[in-house]
């Protein structure tokens, strides 16, 4: 039996029926860790070999004497590197970082440790998170699984790249932009942006925080409603957290979406969406319909503005969270200086890479004084009409059907030398966490050209998780999960 080639939950109920133990598991998945990746390089870090083990032996203690029985217990798991891990390398990928090692665990990683889970390492991403392809780490680029000449996507491309290519059996990654949904379109996995406030960001390392997320990223709807049900809870450490009545996702895991109402943006399918694509998720379309959904198209205003209004309202909140990053602390310190500006300056422009620098001066620029009014205040005004034009959308329908990204996943290099491109890339996106909205991403029957694959997105209202889960199962159940070549 190929371990890693079972989903998170099958995986799970084999452990729980001592058909496989959590050490077996484990060493699975450092077995096939060590056979790829020299090739992707999902990870910045792997924990120690003995370490893994003990952590297994704990759980599989916990299991035989009935105190852990969650479906995900004793099963693999990546993090990404923006979560903090106690005692753990945190980097964010970036040289800052370099050596920070945090006194704390994030509240999402601890409700997973809570229930069983076994983490093998922290995965490789865009610096800070501010990127589209998993290029702008400073250890280096990871690659796509399906076609190691591409990217994977990002900012949670390791993650997606993990999932995809066997090193875990589910990740977690974290959505500011779209950086779970377009990398796991672009790697063939599903994953889950849930509503702003769902997940605890304790622990986290801001990028955006009125924009950040934290979900999950695994081979199939099941897998993701599961891992969300687990790492969903109020958190009193975190002000934006949300007091939810409801978070029983996997009863939503129905393949049902008779009368279900879908609407279809028309601004969506336009100019600058590849045909391949555009095919892919009209075929998407035909099997909801065959399942009884009514299918509609609508006018869904404003995606022209998305992108901008993002752009300046994330770059304004990272020049700010970025700002702690000064060498006193924590993190990395330029060894020559001449006092404490000299200091600030020399580690900054040595700790941070190209794109995080671009976005800080931006930030930085539209919060200064007589630039304010006219960038920041008008990018929340515009923000505001965003979820409105959402709201009138989902007064109408139950759940928003789009591209994850206007293209397959770019060749290495393509993206980095045109950043407003990178930019664009991510406009299908953008406007869910704009919103605060849930989204999905999921793998569509058909391959895209260069055997990479094509993902769909579905997006819900505010809260309504469950809609976009019904309807991502609903079709998933058309098509089988197709592993890369890498993974077999």
């Amino acid at each position: 039996m190929d371990i890693m080639s079972l989903t998170a939950v099958e995986l799970g109920k084999k452990i729980k029926e001592k058909e496989i133990s959590v050490e077996e598991a484990a060493k699975a998945a450092l077995i096939q860790i060590n056979k790829v990746e020299p090739q992707v390089h999902s990870y910045v870090t792997v924990l120690d070999e003995d370490a893994i083990l003990s952590r297994a032996q704990i759980v599989q203690k916990g299991i035989d004497e009935g105190s852990i029985s969650g479906p995900l217990a004793g099963v693999p798991v990546a993090i990404k590197d923006n979560m903090c891990t106690k005692g753990i390398l945190t980097t964010c990928s970036s040289k800052i970082l370099s050596d920070f090692k945090p006194t704390y665990t994030a509240e999402a990683v601890r409700n997973l440790e809570k229930a069983g889970a076994v983490i093998i390492g922290k995965t490789n991403m865009d610096e800070f998170a501010m990127g589209s392809t998993t290029e702008t780490s400073y250890y280096g680029v990871t690659k796509n699984p399906w076609n190691l000449e591409h990217v994977p996507g990002g900012s949670s491309g390791g993650s997606c790249a993990a999932v995809a290519a066997g090193e875990c059996s589910y990740a977690l990654g974290s959505d500011t932009g779209g950086s779970i949904r377009q990398p796991s379109s672009f790697c063939g996995v599903t994953g889950i942006k849930p509503t702003y406030g769902t997940v605890s960001r304790y622990g986290l390392i801001a990028y955006g925080s009125s924009l950040d997320q934290i979900g999950p990223v695994a081979k199939d709807v099941t897998d993701c409603a599961t891992i969300l049900e687990v790492i969903s809870s109020y958190d009193a450490k975190d002000s934006t957290s949300v007091k939810r009545e409801d978070t029983r996702f996997t009863e939503a895991l129905v393949d049902d979406v008779k009368g279900m109402k879908i609407g279809i943006p028309k601004d969506y399918f336009g100019e600058g969406l590849d045909p391949e694509v555009k095919d892919s998720i009209m075929e998407v379309v035909s099997v909801l319909k065959e399942k009884g959904a009514i299918v509609e198209e609508f006018d869904l205003s404003l995606v022209e503005y998305a992108i901008p209004a993002y752009y300046v309202i994330a770059s304004a909140e990272a020049s700010s969270n970025l700002s702690r990053f000064d060498g006193v602390k924590y993190g990395y310190r330029t060894k020559d200086y001449n006092g404490l500006h000299d200091m600030y300056k020399k580690t900054r422009s040595e700790g941070f890479g190209p794109e995080v620098k671009r976005r800080i001066m931006l930030g930085s620029f539209v919060l200064s004084s007589g630039y304010y009014d006219a960038y920041y205040l008008k990018a929340l005004r515009t923000k505001a009409l965003i979820k409105k034009a959402f709201d009138e959308a989902f007064s109408k329908y139950d759940v928003i059907l789009a591209p994850a990204s206007p293209a397959t996943a770019p060749k290495l290099g393509e993206s980095l030398s045109d950043p407003i491109k990178m930019y664009l890339g991510d406009i299908y996106t953008i406007s869910v966490n704009l919103a605060g909205l849930p989204g999905i991403t999921v793998p569509c029957r058909n391959m895209g050209k260069d055997n990479l694959p094509i993902g769909v997105q579905m997006i819900g209202d505010c809260f309504q998780e469950k809609k976009i889960i019904r309807a991502a199962y609903a079709y998933e159940q058309s098509r089988e999960y197709k592993m890369c070549d890498l993974a077999k």
